[in-house]
């Protein structure tokens, strides 16, 4: 069985938020696995795939990933 990467995991999280944030807490556990594991920081989202793209969407997802010991920041693009 293959390791999941930051991406396969981003993935997840975005399938989820599209779900009304089904399971989101295990997919977060699992992205800060990564994380971990490949030495970063922070994870990096796409605004453009969130179901809530407003800036109160935003803080509120950082800040609940935060609450989790995740970073995230947002694309630009």
């Amino acid at each position: 069985m293959s390791e999941l990467t930051v991406a396969d995991a981003t993935n997840h999280i975005y399938q989820s938020l599209q779900a009304d944030n089904e399971e989101i807490d295990q997919h977060i556990a699992a992205l800060k696995a990564v994380l971990k594991r490949e030495g970063l920081k922070e994870v990096v989202l796409d605004p453009v795939k969130l179901v809530q793209n407003n800036r109160t969407g935003r803080k509120l997802l950082q800040a609940y990933f935060r609450q989790r010991g995740v970073k995230v920041s947002f694309s630009t693009s």
